[in-house]
């Protein structure tokens, strides 16, 4: 009985802490093919440009039930992206193109399959210190770097 009640105490403080990712912003530091990445997509010259010397912040954010809220901010443009798991979305990207987007959670880890021509995924693996965010299209893959905000 003292093991129970041990294990209910242990699982009601770890759903207490809440996600990993709740109540961080982190910030890009590192980006490795991103304008190989954004070129696949059809950016042009200047957008890529601009994209390849912002480091954008990213935050995560849940809202009510199953929606949730990704916020990221540069000094050059902001978005907001509001979903509810699972269920398809519009989306404006931040070089201006509209797509239909799906978003996943489990684990810490965001997946985001993005349509579009061409379609691509982008998943988001969250840890404590840092965010991991990999970005797939077509034949190329991009990794982003972000730590957390001090």
């Amino acid at each position: 009985m003292k093991f129970i009640i041990t294990l209910i105490a242990v699982c009601v403080a770890i759903a207490a802490a809440g996600e990993i990712w709740e109540g961080k912003v982190y910030k890009n530091y590192e980006s490795v093919n991103f304008n190989d990445y954004m070129k696949e997509l059809g950016v042009g010259w200047f957008l890529r440009s601009v994209g390849n010397s912002v480091s954008p912040t990213v935050e995560l954010r849940k809202m009510d039930g199953n929606k949730y809220k990704l916020i990221t901010k540069s000094t050059f443009k902001d978005t907001e992206l509001n979903f509810e798991l699972g269920k398809e979305f519009d989306e404006v990207t931040l070089d201006g193109r509209n797509v239909k987007s799906v978003m996943t959670l489990e684990n810490n880890v965001l997946t985001q399959k993005q349509g579009g021509d061409p379609p691509s995924t982008i998943i988001r693996v969250f840890g404590e210190k840092e965010m991991v965010a990999t970005m797939l299209v077509k034949d190329v893959n991009c990794t982003r770097k972000y730590k957390v905000e001090e």
